[in-house]
């Protein structure tokens, strides 16, 4: 005679559904996070660039105006353009934590939207 197999409660479907569905919000999450990562250090790279090529390729017209004496030129490569990269490497920081904080908030809470 065969021995009869257990049943399976239904509380343990129930469970594995919302494992799955915990996984696909995750999932889904991520990809978020990914996007936002991406797009920010994307725009700001554009930032970068423009910044080292303009200071540069613009030199002989910007060399005509001055600022506190000097061309603007030589006050964009010698402070202006390191300032800037200075902001944009804390504009990085500061979005990334924000957005870091935002995914594990979600990520710890999952009745939470995402």
């Amino acid at each position: 005679m065969p021995t009869p197999q257990p049943v399976a409660a239904a509380a343990d479907f129930d469970d594995a559904g919302a494992t799955a569905q915990r996984q696909l919000v995750l999932a889904a999450a991520r990809a978020r996070h990914w996007q936002r990562c991406t797009r920010l250090t994307s725009l700001l790279l554009l930032a970068w660039l423009a910044t080292t090529f303009c200071s540069a390729f613009f030199a002989r017209e910007l060399a005509g105006l001055t600022v506190f004496g000097w061309p603007l030129s030589f006050y964009l490569a010698a402070q202006g353009a390191a300032l800037i990269y200075l902001a944009i490497l804390a504009v990085y920081a500061l979005a990334m934590g924000r957005y870091d904080r935002d995914f594990r908030q979600r990520d710890d809470h999952p009745g939470g939207t995402v």
